[in-house]
């Protein structure tokens, strides 16, 4: 559904808003000047649990907040909602909204193979925007009987099945439906309806599974995810998945009946807008990017990378509800590793053992916030590793390799490396709320860990769903208000991939300025510095790795680019790639105030009276 009532060139209001799982978020746009810009925000809480069990509730506070702001009318005189399109005195142009409200797309995926069109099935959901509570596959190592279990007590919204390329494998592919059939699974929300089920398998088998399913569930049949096995065609599963969400989970969740009839344009997942202003970014500037949403439940990894688009979901890793996973999976070694001061373990894991049982708390010390921050590199390394393992080559496809590359290395199975990355891009409270701009940077950076030159960008405030569901209609005015009011630029880090021993050169950056300054800069192992440039400023940087370092042409090769400006200007990361911090304690923390002051991190007086 989609329904433009005002032409792009005569809208003049639009109004976004994403139904979070606590907070639903209202943000207002306006054109002023042939120009699109973000005018107000407003903020309630989410509606969709007793004793309200109506999300519009949430909505319509919200969008008050807006009202009140801005002095703009925006909901119907009557009650019945949003006003569209505006009249003169009331309303707005165009409404749209993303929502996770409930706990989001909830699926489960099933294919044949575990590592093949299992894995496309669960790309194919992910991409969707769906949460993936489970993979199943014939080859998965549970027992029948162990998968039937699993399959009764998880209720998703909806299950995509995949396995066979077209006129292949049949025999693996009936005993998933027969499983499937078994279990008798039922859908989370409502008991009235039928689970909806996407089959996107063996295209031969398609009358045989219609007869085995279309009578119990909600069947849909698209394309087959992997046709053949050098091809993965995901977008008619996504496509079909995201029409299901819309039929069945939304008119079965409290109120969005209502908001389904308010809105001109389909309820995107959240974490699907998100994924679209990622996009966004790519498609404009043509170059690769890694973007995450760093969330109080869940670590959103997106990547493009060649065009090819995918998104990750670590369910467990967030910096609230999911703190104490955080600790569990990086282990409480990994997390105080980043903290320059004496802290005890004990001490720690009670710190967030309180977060999680309060996680709408804030940090109040510069303590507390530094300890927050390392949980946050923990958090989103693990999230990159998780992503690694779903951005990967197609299996089964067979490789050509020469005697030399076979002798050489062995065959990686992701292809996302730090070296083709060109733009990180971050969104989330604990990024977009530092107290300073350079802190996100560096936490961006500690985790992730970028070689070459990287351009880095980061949401100002929460507005990347928002922008994301706009710019399917109206894509001009999305990139307008992304680009002036939204993206933050850090800046640019230069980090030459290589390790070595503290104190030998690493590289020399030559930066030339658009006004003609030019200046020199020798980088030793270990050291970090940062240069000013300001935001849309460019400077023309000749970099110099020493042997044996590498910033995109190969060890030694020096390398010309055009190093981005922002509020953090230009970082130059000679601490090595892998970075490295000593187990030594005492010289660990020594270094890491060294790069805290390197690049004021944080406010002196308070570092001192913290050591």
């Amino acid at each position: 559904m989609t329904i433009i009532r005002k032409s792009k060139e005569e809208m003049q209001h639009i109004l976004a808003t994403d139904v979070g799982s606590t907070t639903t978020k209202a943000r207002f746009f306006i054109k002023r000047d042939g120009e699109w810009r973000f005018l107000a925000a407003g903020e309630a809480p989410t509606t969709v649990e007793t004793p309200y069990e109506d999300v519009t509730l949430g909505v319509r506070n919200a969008v008050r907040e807006v009202e009140e702001l801005t002095g703009h009318r925006i909901l119907s005189e009557d009650g019945s909602g949003i006003a569209v399109p505006y009249d003169g005195k009331v309303g707005v142009d165009l409404y749209c909204t993303t929502s996770s409200a409930g706990g989001g797309l909830q699926m489960m995926v099933a294919g044949v193979v575990l590592s093949m069109t299992a894995e496309s099935a669960n790309r194919a959901a992910l991409g969707a925007g769906a949460i993936v509570m489970d993979v199943m596959a014939v080859d998965d190592g549970r027992q029948s009987y162990q998968k039937i279990a699993r399959l009764r007590s998880l209720r998703p919204d909806m299950i995509l099945l995949a396995g066979g390329t077209d006129g292949g494998a049949s025999t693996h592919v009936i005993k998933i439906v027969e499983l499937v059939n078994a279990a008798e699974p039922k859908p989370r929300l409502g008991v009235d309806y039928k689970l909806p089920i996407v089959y996107a398998g063996n295209k031969v088998l398609r009358p045989q599974i219609e007869k085995m399913m279309g009578e119990n569930f909600a069947l849909t049949i698209v394309d087959n995810l992997r046709p053949v096995l050098k091809v993965e065609n995901t977008e008619p599963a996504r496509t079909a998945v995201h029409e299901l969400f819309m039929e069945h989970v939304m008119s079965h969740a409290p109120g969005y009946t209502k908001l389904m009839k308010w809105t001109d344009v389909d309820i995107m997942p959240t974490p699907a807008g998100e994924g679209m202003a990622i996009q966004l970014i790519a498609n404009t500037y043509k170059r690769n990017v890694l973007g995450v949403g760093l969330g109080g439940a869940t670590t959103n990894v997106y990547s493009i990378v060649e065009g090819r688009f995918v998104r990750s979901v670590s369910a467990n890793l967030g910096m609230s509800y999911s703190i104490c996973n955080v600790l569990k999976e990086a282990g409480i070694h990994n997390i105080i590793h980043w903290i320059p001061f004496e802290l005890d373990e004990k001490d720690l894991e009670n710190r967030l053992y309180n977060k999680m049982i309060r996680p709408t708390t804030l940090p109040h010390t510069l303590e507390e916030l530094i300890i927050e921050q390392a949980v946050a590199r923990e958090a989103l390394r693990l999230g990159l590793e998780h992503h690694k393992t779903i951005a990967t080559r197609l299996k089964g496809v067979k490789i050509d390799r020469d005697t030399g590359y076979i002798f050489d290395q062995k065959l990686e199975e992701t292809y996302i490396k730090m070296m083709i990355i060109d733009i990180i891009a971050g969104t989330g409270g604990l990024l977009s709320h530092a107290p300073r701009r350079l802190q996100s940077m560096l936490i961006l950076t500690d985790a992730f860990q970028p070689e070459g030159v990287t351009r880095m960008f980061q949401d100002s405030v929460f507005m990347m769903p928002h922008l994301g569901v706009l710019s399917t209609v109206h894509r001009e005015a999305a990139w307008s208000i992304f680009d002036k009011d939204c993206l933050v630029r850090l800046g640019t880090v230069i980090a030459p991939a290589g390790t070595g021993s503290p104190g030998e050169p690493v590289m020399t950056v030559e930066l030339e300025m658009l006004d003609g300054e030019t200046m020199k800069e020798e980088m030793k192992f270990g050291e970090i510095k940062r240069i000013d440039l300001a935001e849309r400023k460019e400077a023309k940087a000749l970099i110099t790795p020493h042997k044996g370092y590498d910033v995109g042409d190969g060890p030694g090769h020096m390398v010309e680019s055009m190093a981005m400006g922002g509020v953090t200007g230009i970082i130059l990361d000679a601490r090595g790639r892998p970075l490295h911090l000593p187990e030594e304690e005492g010289v660990r923390k020594e270094m890491l105030l060294k790069w805290i002051h390197a690049l004021d991190l944080y406010p002196e007086d308070k570092l001192k009276e913290l050591l």
